[in-house]
């Protein structure tokens, strides 16, 4: 094994865990195919599995562009952040009284 020459911990050799040769690179498996005979096909198939970013919210929000009286968002920010919160809020409580007062 090659001696480095940097104070860097992690660039310092390592008896435990050496660097690797040609011949660990040329017998390495990919891990979808070591994995199933260490823990299993089925703990493999959900430790693989692709998900993109956060998990899917029961209340899904939607992305909408809304164009708005510059005062009314400066009186919406003025309490500070979560002003988007605030006029979700608001529109809903709106919403809730139109549809109470029609008797939906």
């Amino acid at each position: 094994m090659a001696q480095r020459t940097t104070d860097d911990r992690a660039s310092r050799p390592d008896d435990d865990n050496p660097e690797w040769t040609k011949e660990d690179f040329a017998s390495a498996l990919p891990a979808a195919d070591a994995l199933p005979r260490i823990i299993g096909k089925n703990a493999t198939r959900e430790l693989i599995r692709r998900s993109r970013g956060r998990p899917p919210k029961a209340d899904k929000k939607v992305n909408q562009t809304l164009r708005l009286d510059a005062d009314v968002v400066a009186w919406l920010k003025k309490p500070g952040r979560g002003y988007q919160t605030r006029a979700n809020y608001i529109l809903r409580e709106r919403m809730l009284a139109d549809l109470r007062r029609r008797g939906a």
